[in-house]
């Protein structure tokens, strides 16, 4: 058995349970965050999921960088797992990979590749803008001359920063706020130039499917 064989193997048995895992994750970290009168014991009960989870994070990606036999090349070649890694609060994301996965193991997709597209970006702004909304909160609400005092403000922010709106009537003042704020403007260029790449090719096969139907001479 090959170390390739041996990583996809080692991945499909562990997708599922680390969409559990990220699922935890940003839920343990959503209560400590927005529940600020938790009982300390419940706050106890969410950090030790939250270290349980990157923990379990951190071993996937020894036991897959193992496995592939790259060396130091594995990093390189899977930087977006190792910034996942760095950065947890993105490892939701990965609900989307498995949902693509369990598609393609029941046979051919349902939805035409530009539905995919736009499905699986739209699910990503929901991760990406929650996770954002919930990280820019916790660093800005009582930060000095900070703008975003509730967590509803911090959701208008991060909806306005994905769209590349930017309306400016509120923004992070603190390092790690805006820190996070470049993450999430990269998200939202990335995943608008998808839906619109997409959108964009569609229009294109439809139009030229109807010059093949057009006749001749017209």
């Amino acid at each position: 058995m090959t170390d390739e064989s041996r990583q996809t193997r080692w991945e499909r048995r562990t997708e599922a349970l680390l969409a559990v895992a990220s699922l935890l994750y940003l839920t343990s970290y959503a209560v400590q965050v927005l529940a600020s009168g938790l009982p300390r014991a419940w706050r106890d009960i969410c950090l030790a999921v939250l270290c349980a989870a990157w923990a379990l994070f951190a071993v996937d990606y020894a036991v897959r960088w193992r496995l592939s036999g790259q060396g130091l090349r594995f990093v390189r070649s899977h930087w977006l797992d190792t910034v996942v890694l760095v950065l947890p609060l993105l490892r939701p994301l990965r609900v989307v990979h498995v949902y693509e996965a369990v598609q393609r193991r029941h046979g051919r997709p349902r939805l035409t590749l530009h539905a995919r597209v736009v499905t699986y970006a739209g699910l990503s702004a929901l991760l990406l803008g929650f996770t954002g909304a919930l990280a820019v909160y916790q660093h800005e609400h009582s930060a000095q001359g900070a703008t975003i005092r509730t967590f509803g403000d911090a959701v208008w922010w991060t909806a306005a920063t994905l769209s590349t709106v930017g309306y400016g009537d509120v923004a992070p003042v603190t390092p790690v706020g805006r820190l996070v704020a470049v993450g999430v403007m990269l998200g939202g260029l990335a995943l608008l130039g998808a839906v619109t790449g997409s959108f964009s090719s569609w229009l294109l096969q439809v139009f030229a499917r109807e010059d093949e139907k057009r006749p001749p001479g017209r």
